[in-house]
């Protein structure tokens, strides 16, 4: 794992540069990945919103609220204009279909407003002229053939969208006139007998209703479908493309890391002594992370057998041995701090979360950004005491 690397390349106490201009190099190239870095980290997380709702009610509402910077960037997708223009010409033959059936339904109301017992739902209820007082605090919704026509021809984007709209309508007639009107009384009489002839009309209709709207959902979700397919081909390339820029990343950062370690002191017997007995201090965890840092530039070292048998001058390079002393620095700081905390009952979440951190799989794109991040301002870091103090 490359967790214990990251702490590597904190090089506090890295002395002999060689001139000012060695340190003004690093500094240009840790700002030039820094900024690749954070550049990388917003296109990442690009790609996680698109993960985190993929449904297609989550899209739906994505793409009604998407604001002009999403909807640029839209136009960029490869073949997303073109499910977009089939999906245009989708609505508009299902919106004409929806029309012809608000046509045919137009000859079901034209029976019921020709009956004998119409008139008196023909025209908005005359309230003041009546007298109905308590007509509005009875009827919510009041309404009459003579609005639902008007609503049916309307082309102004207010009429009815689609024919179970106008169906209610026509219910509501006859039901506020049964609500309001006494049961026995002719207007009650009339409408509760309009009413049960137009359900059986609508039932004769109602197939042919269910099957156009059963043909739009169908197409309604192929189109979702496809659109969401153009989205995932152009996520998954560009996940592509960034972890395969991480990888050049990787590289550059490793060629850095070399450079800065080659410009370092060496590392005395005194130095590999105490590094050693710093080791037998690690906890089992960190102790393992110590041994894979061994094992990145020693393939056949067993970091994870059972008995290991480290022989620093043997085993060890230089570059390697740098890592180690900081590795271990920081993870004896750690634990510290961690049994500082437990001593006073203190909360060690903070501490127990820094650690978990590191065991996250070098897999996971976010902890490989993470890890650039580090390095990079570690080694700012590092060229800035150096800037501040005499080589050596």
């Amino acid at each position: 794992m490359d967790a214990p690397v990251l702490d590597v390349v904190n090089v506090p106490t890295i002395s002999g540069y060689s001139n000012v201009e060695d340190i003004e190099g690093y500094q240009h190239l840790v700002d030039e990945l820094s900024l690749k870095i954070e550049e990388l980290e917003q296109r990442m997380i690009e790609v996680e919103q698109f993960n985190s709702s993929t449904s297609k009610k989550q899209l739906k509402a994505s793409k009604g609220n998407s604001n002009a910077k999403d909807k640029d960037k839209e136009k960029h997708i490869p073949g997303l204009k073109k499910q977009q223009q089939e999906a245009s010409k989708r609505e508009a033959a299902a919106a004409k279909r929806m029309h012809d059936l608000m046509r045919q339904f137009g000859t079901i109301l034209s029976q019921i407003t020709r009956h004998k017992w119409a008139w008196p739902f023909m025209q908005p209820v005359d309230v003041e002229g009546l007298g109905l007082h308590d007509y509005y605090e009875v009827i919510d919704k009041p309404m009459d053939f003579s609005t639902i026509k008007n609503q049916m021809e309307a082309n102004d984007g207010t009429g009815y969208k689609n024919v179970r709209q106008i169906c209610g309508d026509v219910r509501l007639v006859f039901k506020n006139a049964m609500k309001y009107n006494e049961e026995r009384s002719n207007v009650h009489v009339m409408a509760k007998t309009l009413l049960k002839k137009f359900e059986e009309k609508w039932l004769q209709f109602l197939p042919k209703v269910i099957e156009e709207e059963k043909r739009r959902e169908e197409e309604e979700a192929e189109a979702q479908m496809n659109i969401q397919l153009v989205y995932e081909a152009a996520h998954a390339k560009m996940a592509r493309d960034i972890n395969n820029e991480l990888h050049e990343l990787d590289l550059h950062l490793e060629e850095l890391r070399e450079m800065v370690v080659r410009k370092c002191r060496k590392i005395s017997v005194e130095d590999k002594r105490k590094l050693g007995a710093s080791l037998t201090k690690l906890s089992p965890e960190d102790l393992g992370k110590a041994l894979e840092i061994v094992a990145q530039n020693n393939p056949g070292f067993q970091a994870t057998a059972e008995e290991v048998d480290l022989d620093i001058d043997a085993l060890v390079t230089e570059s390697t041995l740098w890592r180690l002393k900081f590795f271990v620095k920081g993870a004896l700081e750690v634990q510290g701090k961690s049994s500082c905390s437990a001593s006073l009952g203190g909360n060690n979440n903070s501490t127990d979360n820094a650690i978990n951190n590191n065991n996250n799989d070098d897999d996971n794109i976010n902890n490989n950004i993470k890890r650039k991040r580090e390095i990079s301002n570690a080694i700012a870091k590092a060229v800035k005491k150096k800037s501040k103090k005499p080589t050596s």
